[in-house]
This record gives C-alpha cells, structure tokens and sequence, in this order.
C-alpha cells in the first residue's frame, strides 16, 4: 500500500508540473526567473511583490551563483522597492534583459518607508553583479515638472554599502533625480552603459558618489540634465575612464563644504574622456564657510568638443558665511585636455579665499569653437606650474 502510495503522488505531481512550481518556483536551483514568481510584464500590473519573493528566495539560496532573470521583451512595473543583503553567497547575479520602468505619474509612487530616497535600491549585498543589456526606466518627466525642488526627487538607482558590486551592460533613461547613487560602497565597478535624459532635465546626474571608496567607472555614455559623474564627500581612489560625457554638466569634484561642513575628497584620476557640448568640463567647486579638502586629482587625455568652462576651480562655489573658511584645494592636475569651447573663459581657477596650491597644467590647448576670437583664462589666487598652456595662464 505504501509503494502504491508514493506512485500516485508522483503520478500527482507530474501531472500538475504548474501548481508545484508556485509553491517553491527554484526548488534546488540557482535560476530564478521572475515569471515564475508571477510577474505579469506588461508594464502595467505592480510586479513588485514578484520580485521581492524572487529575491528572498535567491538572497537565501546556498548553491551556484544565484540568478535572477528578467526576461527579454518584457516591462515590468515596480514601485520603490528595497533589495536588502548580506546574502547567503557572496555572489549573485542579475540577468536584466528586460525593462524595469517605474510608475508613470508620481502621484501613483507607493513608499512604505516615507522616504524619497530611491526607487529601486540594493544594500549591504557583497558580490552583487548585473548585467544583460536590459534598462532602467525612471520615468522622470513627471516629477521634474510637478517637483522643481530636487530634495523632493527621488533617485532611479541606489547601491548603499555594497561591496565587490559589477554594474555593467545596461540602460537608465529618464530618472526623477540621479540616475545612479553610489553610497557607502568599495571595489566596485560600473562599465559599459548607457545614461540617457534630457539636457534640460533637472538634476538628473548620471552617477552621483558618495563615502564611497576603490570604484572603477569606464568605457560609458552618460546623457543628462546635470553632472554627468559627480564626485561627492567622502570618496577616494576614484578611477574613471572612456566616458563621453554631453549633454551635461561635466565630471565634477563637489560641490564639497555646504553649511559649513567638514568634506573631503582625495585620489580621483579621470582620463580618456570626451565632453561633448557639455556645460562645464572638469570642475571642481566647493562652498565658501565649509572646511576639508580636495586634492590629489588628475584630469588627463581629455578631448573637448562645443565645451562651455572646460577647466574649472570655483572656491566660492556658494556662499554658507562670507568670512569663514573654504575647502582646501591642493595637488591637482590638468594634464593634455585639447579641443574647442563655446565659452570665452577657457580655464578659471578662482581660488578665493584660501587659495589653491600645487595646480599643474601642461599641454592645454583649447581653443573657441568660433572663428576670429580667442580663448582667455581667469587665474586668482592659484599656486601651481603652468607648461604649454592655450590660452596663456598668468595667475594673480
């Protein structure tokens, strides 16, 4: 009888394949496909609680390399939603070859936490990897008219203390706010993707940094209304390269020292880069009133075309108090960056108050974009070697 038994329920089993797999979708598997957690995928239903199961489920698995897969040809809706590690493996993976696409108006944005920081967002996961050319869609337009104070925005994309994080192959178009929030991360990489929103966008950075620390970002395209990286308190050894950067606001260092706070940024080296009527080139600017530091930083191999303020140093970015204190600026390098603006004031190193020391540029050569006028320089306040410089630097 019990033979007989145990032949039936495997005759039941085999014959309802569907009804099994609802009530565990990856039994003993390290794939986990969403659909089978019964996300719809027509860019309209809420998939969200299909991916947080599918997410519990892979977050906890203990074999393989755990994979969530987003199918190909699907978009799947999702409110703001919180990926949360650490994970059982130190090692998983997410195969987006879909969209994920936010909800359309922000008056149909859900928080459970009150909190507008983000909508999709990983934390505290080790050896987090996405890839599979799919795309993150904000669907920004909304809330950049609706909310014009960018506090009130939230960001598309947040990685918050990961470590050992692989971002690569991917699209993020139109976000509220930041494309990318990188905060409180270290040994990650970001490589080959695409940024993409309108120039006049509202702070719709590419990829925005913070107290984060050996991040790797290269061979890119970022489109957007703001800084296309931006280089925020906390970061150090910083390596970006093969990024072409426009629209946008350039790579910035900064802004550093607002309300007087204490904010450093140190070991940032940019290269091999191309900004392409950008609205300003390699920045640094930090708040007159704040104290810290910026330095050690090399921009180098940079290739302008149509630039607006290709080099700029802006100590009195904004003013906290008139008479107090600035963010240091020291050791910094502006090393072989060539091409054409749109602004006369090819370089302003406007160091005020504190001054800036050890500024090097060598082979400079910039010139304006339109035929019969020349490029000119602002120098104040400046320490530092000037070495084959168009236009001619003489500081004061």
């Amino acid at each position: 009888m019990k033979g007989l038994f145990s032949v039936i329920f495997m005759l039941f089993v085999a014959a309802t394949p569907s009804l099994y797999a609802r009530v565990t979708p990856n039994a003993g598997s390290s794939s986990f496909n969403i659909v089978n957690y019964g996300a719809k995928g027509d860019g309209q239903t809420d998939d969200s609680q299909a991916f947080e199961k599918a997410w519990h489920d892979m977050c906890s698995a203990t074999v393989g390399t755990p994979t969530l897969l987003i199918p190909n040809g699907k978009s799947f809706m999702l409110q703001p939603v919180l990926f949360k590690g650490p994970c059982k493996i130190n090692s998983i993976k997410i195969e987006l070859q879909g969209t994920l696409v936010a909800p359309q108006s922000a008056d149909a944005w859900k928080w459970p936490d009150n909190n507008r920081g983000g909508w999709i967002k990983f934390s505290d996961i080790n050896g987090l990897v996405i890839s599979g050319g799919g795309t993150f869609d904000g669907q920004g337009a909304a809330w950049w008219t609706k909310y014009p104070k960018y506090s009130d925005r939230p960001s598309a994309l947040q990685f918050i203390g990961c470590k050992n994080l692989a971002l690569s192959a991917t699209n993020h178009i139109n976000s509220p706010r930041n494309h990318i929030s990188i905060d409180s991360c270290s040994y990650s990489s970001i490589s080959n993707i695409h940024i993409n929103s309108p120039e006049g966008s509202p702070n719709t950075d590419g990829i925005d940094m913070s107290k984060s620390s050996n991040i790797l970002i290269k061979d890119s395209t970022i489109q957007s209304g703001d800084d296309c990286i931006a280089i925020n308190n906390g970061c150090s050894f910083l390596n970006i390269t093969g990024i072409t950067c426009g629209p946008g606001h350039g790579i910035s260092v900064g802004s550093l020292g607002k309300d007087g706070k204490f904010e450093t940024v140190e070991e940032v080296h940019v290269r091999n880069c191309i900004f392409q009527g950008t609205k300003n080139g390699a920045r640094i600017k930090t708040w007159q009133g704040g104290s810290g530091y910026a330095r050690k930083i090399t921009f180098e191999n940079i290739i302008l075309n149509g630039a607006k303020n290709p080099i700029i140093i802006d100590q009195n970015y904004k003013d906290f108090q008139h008479n107090g204190p600035a963010v240091k600026v020291s050791d910094v390098t502006y090393r072989n960056i060539t091409g054409t603006t749109v602004s006369m004031e090819a370089i302003s190193l406007n160091c005020d108050p504190v001054g800036c020391t050890d500024i090097v540029l060598d082979h400079i050569d910039i010139t304006f974009a339109s035929a019969g006028k020349s490029a000119q320089s602002l120098c104040k306040n400046v320490n530092g070697t000037f070495t084959s410089c168009i236009p001619i630097v003489n500081c004061s």
